[in-house]
């Protein structure tokens, strides 16, 4: 009986401690770590309304040297914090790019002059970028070629009306669902957690979206960017 107590008590500690190893890493590693950075790359952040009031000088002064800003979603939402986060960010000499969400209820000629009201052109930004995602997008589910349509519709439009490539972002739930990847002409936007992507095409790695940055309260997304 006491031999078996010993074990029990033993396997409690050790649980324990992987327990504490754990939070550890997850409330104290995975927020500050940062990967070692190439030749000409450099951290970023990608934030939206969630993040809130934003204190763009001390991202800056965390080595935060661009930020991706969300601008729209659908064909007629707009992010209320587009406009604060743009100029904030121009002020303390952090780059800027604006991104749109997009919805697969909505049109994509409709989003794409959505996302110009809010993001017209701008010859200083960098390229403007299409969130593709299923996470949080409407429940509807149309036939991929629609989709491919729609979203070509708004690659189209906005590409045209800045003279530039979009930048892609696609996550893999849409990926699985909506096949983009395999012959797309453009840079990725990449999200690997802690992890470098394997895809040779990525401009922006999505490192991070537990990070923790100065001037921002909770998490944000930490990016790596590198020359193009």
């Amino acid at each position: 009986m006491r031999r078996r107590r010993r074990v029990i008590v033993g396997l409690l500690a050790a649980l324990g401690v992987l327990a504490v190893a754990a939070a550890v890493f997850w409330f104290v590693f995975v927020p500050h770590w940062r990967p070692g950075l190439d030749d000409g790359e450099r951290f970023g952040i990608d934030v939206s309304a969630h993040q809130d009031r934003i204190d763009w000088d001390l991202v800056a002064g965390d080595d935060i040297e661009f930020a991706y800003i969300k601008a729209s979603e659908g064909q007629g939402w707009v992010d209320d914090w587009f406009v604060a986060n743009w100029d904030g960010a121009a002020r303390a000499g952090i780059e800027r790019g604006a991104y749109h969400f997009f919805t697969l209820c909505a049109p994509g000629e409709a989003q794409a002059r959505n996302f110009l009201r809010v993001a017209p052109p701008d010859d200083d930004a960098l390229p403007p970028a299409i969130d593709l995602e299923l996470s949080g997008n409407c429940s509807e589910r149309p036939p991929a070629d629609e989709v491919a349509h729609q979203v070509q519709a708004f690659v189209d439009l906005v590409e045209e009306a800045w003279g530039r490539d979009l930048l892609f972002y696609v996550r893999p739930d849409w990926e699985s669902l909506y096949p983009v990847r395999d012959g797309l002409d453009r840079d990725l936007w990449d999200f690997r957690f802690l992890r470098r992507p394997t895809d040779e095409r990525w401009r922006v790695w999505q490192v991070n979206i537990f990070a923790d940055v100065d001037g921002i309260d909770g998490d944000v997304d930490l990016d790596v960017m590198r020359p193009g």
